[in-house]
């Protein structure tokens, strides 16, 4: 908390809406309440809408708070297509996916008429998101497609390299995932000195071989994930699909898949060791390899409070 409170009062936007992002779910609702009150006052001040879209869907989504009038007041009088653009986006992560389609209709229209292409590009992409959200995976796709059209005129080959990934999430999704990995695989060469990009590379192939029950690969993606990951904004992500890949496998009883493969991901990521030894020793326990006492003296090494609930997550509060 206060690290965060130490960016707010340097008046480091950028750095306080990464923090949030990050350390979010260590605040208790006291402690959040008060830094989202700061850091309101900071977005509202420094007209910040990226900042503030972030604040305000953390009222709406963990404390119940109702800031959204107060969102498009702020966008009606900034008047900018980043203000509108991130009010779309914030529609967008409440639910609200027609009024946020409403005004990513206007926002093409305008950016169009003003010749800003990337600005078009944005909104075809986030668009292919609400489409993707609601199965249009056709839609999606046709959006997607326009908006890596506009990033090759532009020369952006970042995000052109980025739209594809996507792209072949939602084939995937569409039921053709060998389409999806063919199209992943060709644009690893083009990926391999940029980690966010490998990342999501790895994330995508993670979530086509855990439909297809493939664990020990989804596992094995999940580590190229994470280490690509490292430093850039799918950090959390690629922990968070290790997590799920190990819940999925503990609710199967495949306890024997997850303690042979925690010493891998210890051994990459030694500042959590601790945590995937724990992990090892749940499901060596709820596979009767050991007794409880020894599961509980692994437990009890972990310290993070978010880890520990992790823990008693996968581990269904038994030790």
């Amino acid at each position: 908390m206060e690290e965060i409170l130490k960016a707010i009062e340097e008046k480091d936007c950028k750095k306080v809406a990464s923090l949030l992002y990050y350390k979010v779910d260590e605040l208790s609702d006291e402690d959040l309440k008060e830094v989202l009150e700061r850091a309101e006052k900071l977005a509202l001040e420094c007209k910040d809408p990226e900042l503030y879209k972030l604040i305000v869907y953390y009222f709406h989504a963990l404390l119940d708070v109702d800031k959204i009038k107060e969102f498009e007041k702020l966008a009606e009088e900034m008047d900018t297509f980043e203000a509108k653009f991130n009010l779309a986006d914030l529609y967008y992560l409440i639910g609200e996916l027609e009024k946020s389609l409403d005004l990513y209709r206007a926002l093409l229209e305008e950016e169009t008429a003003k010749g800003n292409m990337e600005n078009v590009a944005k909104v075809y992409y986030n668009m292919a998101l609400i489409h993707e959200e609601i199965q249009e995976y056709e839609k999606a796709i046709e959006l997607l497609e326009k908006a890596k059209e506009v990033y090759e005129e532009l020369g952006k080959e970042e995000e052109v390299l980025h739209v594809e990934v996507y792209r072949a999430y939602v084939i995937f999704e569409a039921g053709e995932p060998y389409k999806a990995k063919a199209l992943l695989a060709k644009v690893i060469p083009k990926a391999m000195n940029n980690s966010r990009l490998l990342a999501e590379i790895h994330l995508a192939f993670e979530e086509i071989f855990e439909e297809d029950e493939n664990y020990e690969a989804a596992l094995q993606e999940c580590l190229y994930a994470a280490m690509s990951a490292k430093g850039t904004e799918y950090q959390d992500v690629a922990f968070d699909s290790l997590i799920d890949v190990i819940w999925q496998l503990m609710l199967d009883d495949e306890f024997e898949m997850v303690y042979l493969h925690m010493d891998m991901f210890a051994n990459a990521m030694p500042e959590l060791a601790d945590f995937f030894e724990a992990i090892k020793a749940i499901a060596l326990y709820k596979d009767g390899k050991i007794e409880a006492e020894e599961a509980s003296k692994a437990v009890e090494k972990v310290k993070d409070k978010r880890l520990i609930d992790l823990l008693e997550f996968l581990g269904e509060a038994e030790l």
